[in-house]
C-alpha cells in the first residue's frame, strides 16, 4: 500500500488543513506513515506568519532532497508537496529554489491534491490561484476524530495588519454556512470527538449563513453546536479585540459547553504601536474589553499574542507592554520578536529595532509571562478539576487530558475514561503539565 507523511507547521487551522489533506489521500489509498523515509508522498503543510517558519521550510526541502535521491536508487518514487501559505506566497519560487519538489498548492486549493499529484507525473505544478468553488465541498467525509478536534469555521482576514501575511495568504473573510459546520461537527462527535475548537483567522468575525440564508454570528453558531448530543465542550480561536461584540461576551456567561477561555491577541501595550499596527484598537479599550468578558466569566484564563521589536517601538513603549501584561494576568501567551514578512507595510519601514534589543525584550517579557502562566498553573493545585480526557498518558495505567482552562493533567486511569469527563484532583504542578489523582465517588471537592 502507497503510504503518505504530512507534517504540519504553525497554526491551528494548518493543523485541521492536515488533518483534511490525510483524510483525502487516505481515500486515494495512501496510509498514514509517521517514517518520512517509508512515504511515496511527503506533503509539508507550511507557515508564512514568521521567517523562521518559512526557513524551517526550505531546510526540511535539503533534507527530502537527499532522502528522494536514496529512495529513486532504489527504485522508489516520491512526490513532495509544499502546500500553505509559504506556497501561496511564494509558489514557483519555490520550484526554483527546490529542485526536489513536485506540487505547491494553496491552502484553498488543497481539496484539487489527488489531481496534482497525478499531473505531477509528467510535470511539476503549481496551484495558489484562489478557486471559485468551496473546497469543503470537495473533502471526503471524515470518518474517525481526535476527542478534542478543531473545525474551520471561518478562513481569512480583512484587517491588514502591517504586520501579517494571512489577508494576501489567506484571502478575504468567509464563512462556512451553519449547515454545513453542523454536519461537519456532528460526523466529527460520530467519530470520537467530545471537544471542538472553533478556528478561524479571525473566527470572532464569523457571519455564515443561517436559517434562510440570513448571516449569523459567532454566539448563534455555538448556541446551534451546542444542541449536538455528546458534544461536551466548545472553544474557538483566534479572535479580534474589535470584533468581541457583547452578544459573544454575554456568551460566555451563558453557554455551559463554552469554555472559560479566551485566547484574545492584543501584540502592544502601547497604543501608539498598535496604530503603527494597524491593529484599529487601544490599548485601553483592550483592557476595558478583558474587564468586560470577566465580569460574565469571572474565572475565565486568558491568553493573548506579543509582538516585540516592531519598527519604531521604544523602550518607553515596550515597558506599557510589561505594565499591560502584569496589569491583565495570562494564563499563557505567545509571545515573538517582530519579523518583516515581505509585501507588508511593515517591512518596508526603514526604523527597525537593532536585533540585541528586541532579543532583550523578548527575554523581559517571556520572563513575566511565563512567571504568570506558572502561577496560574500552580494555583490549581489542591482543586478539583474536569478533566476531559483525550489520550494515553506517558506511562502505563496513565492518561491525559485537559481542564476547561485548557490546562494539560496526567493521572492514573483506565484507558477506558477516553472520551469522558473525569474529576481529578490536582496534586502537583509541573512545568507543562498538572499530575493529578481521580477523585473516587464519594471524596469530597475542593
Amino acid at each position: 500500500m502507497k503510504k503518505a507523511f504530512v507534517k504540519s507547521y504553525g497554526c491551528q487551522m494548518n493543523a485541521y488543513d492536515a488533518g483534511r489533506m490525510s483524510d483525502l489521500l487516505a481515500s486515494q489509498g495512501y496510509a498514514a506513515t509517521e517514517s518520512v523515509e517509508e512515504a511515496d508522498v511527503v506533503v509539508l503543510n507550511t507557515c508564512h506568519i514568521r521567517e523562521k517558519a518559512a526557513d524551517k521550510v526550505y531546510s526540511e526541502l535539503g533534507r527530502l532532497r537527499v532522502l528522494k535521491t536514496a529512495r529513486a536508487e532504489a527504485g522508489l518514487d516520491t512526490r513532495i508537496v509544499v502546500a500553505g501559505c509559504v506556497a501561496q506566497a511564494e509558489g514557483k519560487e519555490i520550484l526554483a529554489r527546490a529542485p526536489s519538489v513536485d506540487v505547491v498548492v494553496g491552502p484553498q486549493n488543497y481539496h484539487r491534491l489527488a489531481d496534482l499529484l497525478t499531473r505531477s507525473a509528467s510535470m511539476r505544478v503549481v496551484d495558489t490561484e484562489f478557486p471559485v468553488e468551496d473546497k469543503f465541498d470537495h473533502l471526503p467525509i471524515r470518518r474517525t476524530a481526535a476527542v478534542s478536534s478543531f473545525l474551520t469555521v471561518q478562513e481569512g482576514c480583512d484587517k491588514f495588519c502591517a504586520f501579517c501575511v494571512v489577508p494576501y495568504t489567506r484571502g478575504a473573510e468567509v464563512s462556512r454556512s451553519v449547515d454545513a459546520i453542523l454536519d461537519e461537527a456532528r460526523k466529527l462527535v460520530r467519530g470520537g470527538a467530545r471537544e471542538l475548537t472553533l478556528i478561524g483567522q479571525n473566527v470572532n468575525a464569523y457571519h455564515g449563513a443561517g436559517a434562510g440564508g440570513v448571516p449569523v454570528a459567532l454566539p448563534a453558531l455555538i448556541r446551534a453546536l451546542e444542541s449536538i448530543p455528546e458534544l461536551l465542550r466548545l472553544r474557538y480561536t483566534t479572535s479580534h479585540p474589535n470584533d468581541m461584540a457583547e452578544d459573544l461576551i454575554r456568551a460566555h456567561g451563558e453557554i455551559a459547553a463554552l469554555m472559560p477561555y479566551l485566547h484574545l491577541p492584543v501584540q502592544s501595550g502601547s497604543t501608539r504601536v498598535l496604530q503603527a499596527m494597524n491593529r484599529k484598537h487601544t490599548s485601553d479599550e483592550y483592557r476595558r474589553l478583558i474587564e468586560r468578558v470577566r465580569r460574565v466569566r469571572p474565572d475565565i484564563a486568558l491568553s493573548s499574542d506579543f509582538i516585540v521589536g516592531f519598527p519604531g517601538e521604544t523602550d518607553v513603549e515596550f515597558e506599557e507592554t510589561m505594565r499591560l501584561v502584569a496589569e491583565i494576568g495570562f494564563a499563557s501567551a505567545y509571545s515573538f520578536k517582530y519579523s518583516p514578512r515581505p509585501g507588508t507595510p511593515a517591512a518596508e519601514r526603514d526604523d527597525a529595532v537593532p536585533e540585541a534589543v528586541k532579543s532583550e525584550r523578548l527575554a523581559a517579557l517571556q520572563s513575566l509571562l511565563d512567571a504568570q502562566r506558572h502561577a496560574f498553573n500552580a494555583s490549581a493545585v489542591g482543586h478539583v478539576v474536569e478533566v476531559l480526557v483525550e489520550k494515553a498518558g506517558r506511562h502505563p495505567g496513565q492518561v491525559a487530558g485537559k481542564t476547561p482552562h485548557l490546562l494539560p493533567v496526567q493521572f492514573d486511569a483506565p484507558t477506558a475514561a477516553i472520551g469522558t469527563v473525569v474529576p481529578v484532583r490536582v496534586v502537583r504542578a509541573g512545568s507543562n503539565s498538572l499530575f493529578g489523582e481521580a477523585v473516587t465517588d464519594g471524596a469530597a471537592a475542593a
